[in-house]
């Protein structure tokens, strides 16, 4: 600047005019080779990166690292350093220049860290360990670390006090950081349970009535779990509510491979009976039937005359009941539906009888755990069950609709006509 001045002075501008021509044809300079700088490490320098990076496509992080601007943002950093090392050009200023390029060299590290750090969340998630044991909580711990840091680093850059002074003073504010980051660290210490003990991943769904979630978890960050319900509203749960209350996790069923079918239907117990001949000849014919009803006739008889029991004597004796046999009806016909997992748990059986009837529950599994195809199997099923149940003398129970009334409360001269 000094030899500025001089070619100034030399050409006859007083000296005040001099000096002031002088540094503002420094900082024009100054101003001018920053943004050459700038433009040459952006325009040039980051094109000659992301051309490399994008002729070689073998490895995708590096494409995640132009995504998320890493390089851009450290680009910042040459027209920062150019200034630092022109700052004793002005004497007059220099403490202070010196002050706000490493501020501003800071908050452009902080920066940097933060887009890293974001890109190897980014690259994680391509691996598929990403699903059972998700990173982006302590990615997020990592962040607010970092600008705990960068803030402590820039008052004590413009106080002009040592760190370590500010970070004693801290200790006596821990009661209100605690209390400010009550619901980071509650998250923090919820997200390091939820992984090791494999609790949910990303994809997993959970149903947790409390918090009206019941759909598939699409995010899992330090502080919430995002959960998509079947309606496509979105819940958001907080991580440390995963840890203090219960929930469902259906991910046991979808890796089975097989869907839970749990449904009864009320028999009318009046319907209840024995089978009469022209009954069981009636169930002989049918395919799933058949060779039960041969070996159940033969040991009914083998039974009656160990016992001299008249085969009319259907009290004293053994006979074949029609709930009996539409309850095997149903058991062969699960065991040969197509789409019921037979690997799994097959079974009809007879719940404890009540106000409404005698209950037969259906308990099988679906091999298509898609829902849209579980209801559909379990819709086909009932509605062979619901059909098939008069050709044994069976009545479905139900209770009286307002058309039964009305056909009580007509008059005979109505019944008539």
């Amino acid at each position: 600047m000094e030899f500025i001045q001089q070619q100034l002075l030399s050409l006859g501008a007083g000296q005040t005019a001099a000096s002031f021509l002088a540094r503002m044809i420094m900082l024009l300079g100054i101003a001018a080779i920053c943004i050459l700088a700038h433009y040459i490490t952006r325009r040039v320098v980051l094109k000659l990166i992301a051309k490399s990076i994008y002729s070689n496509n073998k490895y995708q992080w590096d494409n995640i690292m132009l995504e998320r601007k890493v390089f851009h943002k450290l680009s910042h950093l040459v027209p920062a350093i150019i200034i630092y090392y022109s700052a004793p050009a002005f004497p007059d200023y220099q403490e202070l220049i010196i002050k706000a390029v490493i501020t501003y060299i800071i908050i452009v590290v902080l920066l940097v860290v933060d887009a890293l750090l974001s890109a190897v969340n980014d690259i994680y998630r391509t691996f598929e360990v990403s699903k059972s044991k998700p990173i982006r909580g302590y990615i997020q711990v990592i962040k607010i670390f970092a600008f705990a840091v960068g803030a402590i680093l820039v008052i004590a850059n413009l106080i002009e006090k040592s760190p370590l002074l500010l970070l004693s003073g801290i200790g006596a504010l821990s009661a209100v950081i605690m209390l400010v980051f009550r619901d980071s660290l509650l998250g923090l210490v919820a997200g390091v349970q939820l992984a090791s003990n494999d609790m949910v991943r990303v994809g997993d769904w959970i149903e947790m009535p409390k918090y009206g979630a019941d759909g598939d978890i699409i995010d899992i960050s330090l502080n919430t779990v995002k959960v998509q319900n079947w309606d496509k509203t979105i819940t958001t749960i907080p991580s440390y509510a995963l840890i203090s209350d219960s929930f469902k996790n259906w991910r046991g069923m979808q890796n089975s491979g097989g869907r839970r079918i749990k449904r009864s239907i009320c028999i009318d117990t009046g319907s209840i009976g024995f089978c009469t001949e022209e009954m069981i000849r009636k169930f002989s014919s049918i395919h799933y039937l058949s060779e039960y009803i041969q070996s159940k006739r033969t040991e009914i008889e083998h039974f009656n005359r160990a016992k001299q029991i008249s085969s009319s004597d259907k009290i004293n004796g053994r006979a074949l009941t029609n709930i009996g046999v539409f309850r095997i009806y149903i058991q062969q016909y699960l065991c040969h539906h197509p789409q019921i997992h037979r690997d799994m748990s097959i079974m009809v059986r007879q719940l404890a009888p009540g106000e409404t009837g005698l209950p037969l529950e259906i308990y099988a599994f679906t091999s298509d755990i898609r829902w849209s195809e579980y209801e559909r199997v379990q819709a086909d099923i009932f509605d062979h069950i619901l059909s098939v149940a008069p050709e044994f003398g069976l009545r479905v129970f139900q209770k009286p609709s307002g058309s039964d009334m009305q056909s009580l409360l007509k008059t005979p001269a109505q019944a008539a006509l």
